[in-house]
């Protein structure tokens, strides 16, 4: 399973996704012969990317968060 695919955190798997719709579009017994597979990896692959990127993104800007509140509970510490 895979999260919402069309958000504004997936914009760079549009292709791959549009890619996906159209396969799935093509009917049931289509996607019943895993004619649509390559396409379904492709776009997990996409957003595992993705994923990594946001996370490691968010873990640096965390990282300058508690920085920041450990220097000001410094300076209240040395303030007081």
């Amino acid at each position: 399973m895979h999260p919402h695919l069309h958000t504004k955190d997936n914009r760079g798997c549009e292709d791959v996704m549009r890619a996906l719709d159209e396969c799935h579009s093509e009917g049931f017994i289509h996607k019943l012969f895993g004619n649509c597979n390559k396409f379904k990896t492709e776009v997990n692959k996409c957003l595992r990317a993705e994923r990594l990127e946001r996370t490691a993104r968010n873990r640096e800007e965390a990282k300058k968060k508690r920085e920041k509140t450990l220097a000001i509970w410094k300076e209240i510490d040395d303030n007081s």
